[in-house]
């Protein structure tokens, strides 16, 4: 790190004039508009910037250093593994100790019921890899016309051609020609914004569910392939599920013979309270998506978990029609498989999922009791150290402020105080999701900034 600021200057300007971020406004940032930030390090739930200002880092990066900034042994792990075999591919049987011992471990922590994993890089290819292995699934079983997805509004999935399409957010649709023919959508569980104040929450889950048996009608059950969700939604707002919500999804996708794809890309690896998000919500997933805290984002790697039906019908395919088309050239990449195996070691010894499990009642209460009596808060919620907190004009008469008006302000003013929250797209919603070693004490700092920084964007 640097705090010369000729050498910041001259970063900030490189950075200005060379590189494309995501998720950016291009031209503010490419004129300087707006203050970027260049950061240098971390250590446990902080970073530190090249000013030398620390915050503490209330969303993961992005729900993915679950293990905390700083861990040497991941680094230490990254290091050996490079020296020793830096890369080679895994076609056509191929293989590489870090993967196959990642793997092993893997399909110990997963349900039962699954098979096998599949590596990419990031969550995004493996939901691509996802889609592919169920098309493929059911022209197998002699049904191609099984081959529309099913997924919902504000759901994340990627930014991919295919996983942007199963992604239910419009603006990551808008000007890409997304979402591609055969993707649709249903609506999100999200009991706050029910179409009727007054229904309870299982009349809106009868709701929910005969939107859903009503567009697989209309669609036709022989033309659906797979319904794609995340056991608790992140992006679209950190929005955990009516109780009785997975149950009655499952039994309507196993009537129609529906694949479930579970993308656990957030819930995955201790985020929810348990190692999966399908623990949590009862599910039997035919697919797993994984990435993120697989290896606290230390390294890219992604993974497509399998259940066993799907392998066993994928297994005689290659017997009738010859080897899987499909592949990555980076699929189990060792260095990353390295990385991933650290980190689960790290995720046993540091007690992170039991950390989450504990810590994440202790988080939600106290944003709650932070938010006390606020005017504007519509709700709190949460499962497991994942929280959101949402904001209206005038919460008992449901009325909304126009999205992204209050929470990128809310975000930013707890930015200026040293912690690092994320205004939730489209919505007006404050989420966080902080690494698993987060403590008790620097759960209250989070609270307390929020509070803080609510005031101030909402007094005026």
């Amino acid at each position: 790190m640097s705090l010369d600021p000729r050498i910041n200057d001259e970063l900030a300007a490189w950075d200005r004039d060379h590189l494309l971020h995501p998720t950016t406004h291009t031209a503010n940032h490419a004129r300087g508009d707006v203050p970027g930030r260049i950061v240098t390090g971390g250590e446990g739930v902080y970073i530190e910037d090249r000013d030398g200002k620390r915050y503490l880092d209330a969303f993961a990066a992005l729900y993915c250093v679950n293990a905390g900034y700083g861990r040497t042994e991941i680094a230490d792990a990254i290091s050996e593994q490079a020296h020793k075999l830096a890369f080679f591919h895994s076609f056509a049987g191929q293989g590489n100790e870090p993967a196959i011992r990642l793997a092993k471990m893997i399909m110990d922590r997963a349900p039962d019921h699954m098979a096998r994993v599949y590596f990419g890089l990031s969550g995004s290819d493996a939901n691509e890899t996802n889609v592919k292995l169920a098309w493929q699934y059911n022209v197998l079983r002699g049904k191609p016309e099984k081959r529309k997805i099913i997924s919902r509004w504000r759901a994340y999935h990627g930014s991919g051609i295919v996983s942007g399409s199963m992604t239910g957010l419009q603006s990551y649709h808008a000007r890409f020609h997304l979402p591609l023919d055969g993707f649709l959508h249903t609506h999100s569980p999200q009991y706050l914004r029910r179409p009727d104040a007054d229904m309870s929450e299982a009349d809106f889950v009868n709701w929910l569910i005969g939107d859903l048996e009503a567009m697989i009608e209309r669609e036709g059950p022989d033309t659906i392939c797979a319904f794609i969700g995340e056991p608790a939604m992140g992006t679209g707002g950190i929005m955990p599920p009516p109780e009785s919500y997975w149950g009655r999804v499952q039994e309507v996708l196993e009537r129609h013979d529906i694949l479930l794809i579970a993308d656990e890309v957030v819930t995955g690896f201790g985020r929810s309270g348990q190692m999966f998000g399908s623990e949590t919500y009862d599910l039997k997933p035919d697919f797993m998506t994984i990435a993120k805290g697989l290896t606290s984002a230390y390294a890219p790697l992604s993974g497509s978990i399998i259940s066993q039906r799907v392998f066993d019908v994928l297994m005689q395919g290659t017997d009738d029609f010859g080897p899987l088309a499909h592949g990555w050239t980076y699929s189990a990449h060792p260095v990353s498989a390295a990385a991933g195996i650290a980190t689960l070691n790290l995720i046993d010894d540091m007690g992170l999922v039991e950390n989450a499990r504990a810590m994440g009642p202790v988080f939600q209460e106290a944003l709650k009791d932070a938010m006390d009596g606020h005017p504007n808060v519509a709700e709190v919620r949460g499962v497991g150290l994942m929280a959101a907190v949402e904001f209206a004009a005038d919460p008992a008469t449901r009325d909304w402020f126009a999205p992204m008006t209050v929470g990128p302000k809310i975000a930013e003013a707890m930015t200026q105080r040293g912690v690092i929250a994320r205004a939730m797209p489209e919505a007006n919603t404050v989420g966080f999701a902080p690494p698993l070693c987060i403590t008790p004490d620097e759960i209250t700092i989070v609270a307390q900034t929020l509070r803080a920084a609510a005031d101030e964007v909402l007094s005026q």
